[in-house]
C-alpha cells in the first residue's frame, strides 16, 4: 500500500502548539490541510501562525516564495465538522481526555466518508480505548508525533487492539511520505518512547532521593559520561514538571502500579509547589535570574589529585577495557595480573577501582567504583562512587587517575549502579521485555529512542555493546539490595543473558 495522494486533504482537529505543527508538515509535504478547532476564531489564528512560519522558512531558504505562497492556498480553516467531509486523513490533537477524544470520534465519523483514516496524535492514551468509541474501530490509528512536529523526524504509528493492517500500512507510509521516520507500535502505555523512556528520569531521581547526588551533578554525568544530550532535571524543567510527571503517572497506572514505573516523591512536591520548570521561572533550577541559575547549576568537581604511579589490572575490565589504552597514553604504567576473582584496577595504595556493577563500595574493604560511559575516551567527566568506609587515598589516587585522562571527576555517594550504568540497565531491560511482549521490533526501538529523545545508542546497541550479561548482571545485583521489584529483571533479559550463556558453553 502507498501513501494518501496528496491531493487528498488532510483535517487536523484541535490547533495548539501540536496541532499547528502537524498540520504545517502536511501542508508542506503537498496536501490540501483543513483547521478545525471547537473554539470560535481558533482555526483561523492557526492558519496565520502557520502563514508566518511558512514566511521564517522563505527567509532562511527553507522553502520557495511560490511553494509558500501555495501552501497558504491549501490551507483551509473550518467553522464546522462538516466541512472535513471529504478528506481522507483527520488527526485530532485536542485535549488529553478520553471522554474528549472519543466524543469527536463518534461526530467525525457521522461526517467523514467511510474511507477516510482517522488518526489520533494521543501521547499517553490508550488508542484501543478511543478507537472503541467507533462503530468502525479498524480505520483508526494512533499518529504520535513529537514536539515541535515540524523539526523532530518521528512518528509512532500505533496500532489500536482493533485496528486493521491496511490502516496502519497507510498511515505508515503516509508519515514516511512527509519526510518523517515512523516506526510501528502495538497500542501499549507509553507506546515505545514513553514507556522505555522512563527510567531515565526515574534513576536520576531516585539517585537525588537517596542523597547521591545534587542535581547539576547527575546532569552533568549523564550528559559528559553518558553521552545524553541533556540530564534528566535540566530536560523535565524544560518539558515542564507537570506534563512529564502526569506522563509518568499514566504509564504507571496503565501498567496497574507496576513497581518499575513508579512515579518519583521528589517531583511530585515540585509539582504541587508549583515548580514547573522553565514555563513557571522554577523547577529543579531556579530560572529567575540567569546568572544566580547558571551558578547554582554548577555540578560538584573534585579538586586537583596527583595521579597514581602506576596500576595493575586483574580480569577483563570489559565495557571499560578502552581504559587501559587511555591510561597507558597518558604516561602511566599499567601491569597486568590473570585473576579469575573480578574484574578491576588495583591501586598502589592497595585499594580497587571497579566499573559499577549494581553492588555498594561499603560492602568490601577498600573499592572506589567508577561509573559507564558511552565512551571513555570522549567523555569528559567521570562519576566515582565511595563509601564513608573507604580510604581517602584510595578515592584520591582514583581520582588522580582519571583527573590524569582528562576527565572532570564528581565524587557521589555510595549509589548501587551509580548513575549512568543503573540508568542504562533498566533501559536495556525494558526494550527487551518490550520486544518479547511484541510492542515493536528492536530495530523500531532503536530507532525511537535515537530520535525521540536523542539517546546516543539505541538500548540494542548499548546491550550489543556492553554484553549480553551485563545489564541482567547489573541489575540482578540491584535487586538483591532493593528487593522492591524495582530492579527485578525481565524474564526476557534472563532468556537473552541465559541464551549467550549457554552458547558460551557455561554450565551455572
Amino acid at each position: 500500500m502507498t501513501a494518501l495522494d496528496l491531493s487528498s486533504p488532510v483535517a487536523v482537529v484541535g490547533t495548539g502548539t501540536m496541532g499547528q505543527g502537524i498540520a504545517q508538515v502536511a501542508l508542506v509535504a503537498g496536501h490540501p490541510v483543513r483547521l478545525y478547532d471547537a473554539a470560535p476564531g481558533r482555526a483561523q489564528d492557526a492558519a496565520d501562525a502557520i502563514g508566518a512560519r511558512l514566511d521564517r522558512l522563505v527567509e532562511k531558504d527553507r522553502l520557495t516564495g511560490a511553494d509558500r505562497d501555495a501552501a497558504r492556498a491549501r490551507l483551509l480553516p473550518a467553522e464546522s465538522l462538516t466541512e472535513l467531509a471529504d478528506c481522507a486523513l483527520v488527526i485530532e490533537a485536542v485535549l488529553e481526555r478520553l471522554d474528549v477524544k472519543q466524543e469527536l470520534f463518534r461526530e467525525l465519523e457521522g461526517v467523514v466518508g467511510e474511507d477516510c483514516l482517522l488518526a489520533t496524535n494521543t501521547s499517553s492514551l490508550s488508542v484501543t480505548a478511543i478507537g472503541g468509541a467507533l462503530d468502525n474501530p479498524g480505520r483508526f490509528v494512533g499518529l504520535h508525533f513529537f514536539n515541535p512536529a515540524p523539526l523532530l523526524p518521528l512518528v509512532e504509528v500505533v496500532s489500536g487492539f482493533a485496528t486493521d493492517v491496511t490502516s496502519a500500512t497507510l498511515a505508515y507510509e503516509t508519515a514516511r511520505a512527509w519526510g518523517k521516520t515512523p516506526v510501528a507500535c502495538a497500542d501499549t502505555p507509553g507506546f515505545i518512547v514513553n514507556r522505555i523512556a522512563r527510567p531515565f528520569y526515574a534513576e536520576a531521581f531516585a539517585v537525588y532521593e537517596a542523597q547521591g547526588a545534587d542535581p547539576a551533578t547527575i546532569d552533568a554525568v549523564l550528559r559528559e559520561c553518558g553521552g545524553f544530550r541533556m540530564g534528566a532535571f535540566e530536560l523535565t524543567d524544560l518539558i515542564g514538571q507537570d506534563v512529564n510527571e502526569s506522563v509518568t503517572h499514566s504509564v504507571w497506572q496503565s501498567f496497574f502500579q507496576d513497581v518499575r514505573f513508579t512515579p518519583s516523591l521528589a517531583q511530585r512536591r515540585l509539582v504541587e509547589s508549583g515548580r514547573l520548570g522553565r514555563k513557571s521561572g522554577h523547577g529543579w533550577y531556579d530560572y529567575s535570574d540567569e546568572a544566580a541559575a547558571a551558578e547554582a547549576a554548577e555540578p560538584h568537581t573534585a579538586e586537583k589529585a596527583r595521579q597514581p604511579a602506576y596500576v595493575v589490572v586483574e580480569g577483563d575490565l570489559g565495557p571499560a577495557s578502552e581504559l587501559l589504552t587511555l591510561i597507558r597514553e597518558a604516561g602511566i604504567p599499567v601491569r597486568e595480573e590473570d585473576e579469575d576473582h573480578g574484574s578491576r584496577l588495583v591501586l598502589p595504595g592497595g585499594g580497587q577501582l571497579a566499573l559499577a556493577d549494581g553492588q555498594t563500595s561499603v560492602e568490601f574493604r577498600d573499592v572506589v567504583y567508577f561509573d559507564l560511559a558511552v565512551d571513555y575516551r570522549r567523555a569528559t567527566r567521570i562519576a566515582l562512587s565511595a563509601s564513608q568506609d573507604t580510604s581517602p587515598q584510595t578515592l584520591a589516587e582514583a581520582t588522580g587517575l582519571f583527573q590524569a585522562l582528562g576527565k572532570d571527576v564528581s565524587v557521589i555517594g555510595d549509589v548501587p549502579g551509580m548513575i549512568v550504568a543503573r540508568t542504562v540497565a533498566r533501559v536495556v531491560d525494558l526494550a527487551h521485555d518490550a520486544v518479547a511482549k511484541g510492542v515493536a521490533t528492536e530495530e523500531d526501538i532503536d530507532t525511537a529512542m535515537r530520535l525521540g529523545v536523542n539517546y546516543p545508542l539505541g538500548p540494542f546497541e548499548w546491550s550489543r555493546r556492553l554484553g549480553r550479561n551485563w545489564a541482567y548482571a547489573l541489575l540482578d545485583d540491584l535487586h538483591l539490595r532493593d528487593p522492591s521489584g524495582r530492579y527485578a529483571p525481565s524474564l526476557a533479559l534472563y532468556r537473552h543473558a541465559y541464551a549467550s550463556d549457554k552458547r558460551e558453553g557455561s554450565t551455572s
